[in-house]
């Protein structure tokens, strides 16, 4: 049975790995910054919860596993409202651009 939780959390961190470095490329790739910051917020919600929950499951139900259920909840309550107020900032600024012209 052990081995079953330690390879369902290999999983999860290593899917948690994959998301990552797919979303550095993509911030790295993209051209926009709201496509930019779409990459960048899949980075922060999915891979950081997939690893986050794989070390959960590591670590069994302990004081460790709950603080880390807590990051997983700031990361998810913190990360929309800032991509939220980068949005909302670069319509502005296109708004502005476009009043200019």
């Amino acid at each position: 049975m052990e081995w079953l939780r330690f390879a369902i959390a290999a999983l999860l961190i290593l899917g948690g790995i994959f998301t990552a470095i797919s979303a550095a490329i993509g911030v790295f790739k993209f051209k926009e910054c709201l496509t930019r910051m779409h990459a960048a917020a899949m980075g922060d919600t999915l891979a950081l919860a997939l690893v986050l929950m794989g070390l959960v499951l590591l670590f069994g139900i302990s004081f460790t596993s709950l603080k880390l259920v807590l990051v997983i909840v700031f990361l998810w309550l913190a990360s929309p409202v800032s991509s939220h107020l980068i949005a909302q900032m670069m319509y502005e600024r296109k708004k502005r651009e476009h009043d200019n012209i």
